[in-house]
């Protein structure tokens, strides 16, 4: 039915776009951004946690 490497892939990119999204509103650096999408879901959950 569903393809488990199909929707890993579609979350893990959703993550990084979600967490330098939210690192450039916050912190609007290039470096910063890189930076958090690399840690992508880590750094969203630390920032809902945080703010």
């Amino acid at each position: 039915m569903f393809k488990t490497g199909h929707a890993v892939s579609h979350g893990i990119s959703f993550g990084t776009a979600l967490a330098i999204a939210i690192s450039w509103s916050a912190h609007k650096s290039i470096l910063w951004a890189i930076i958090h999408g690399f840690f992508s879901w880590l750094y969203v959950i630390y920032y809902a946690l945080i703010r």
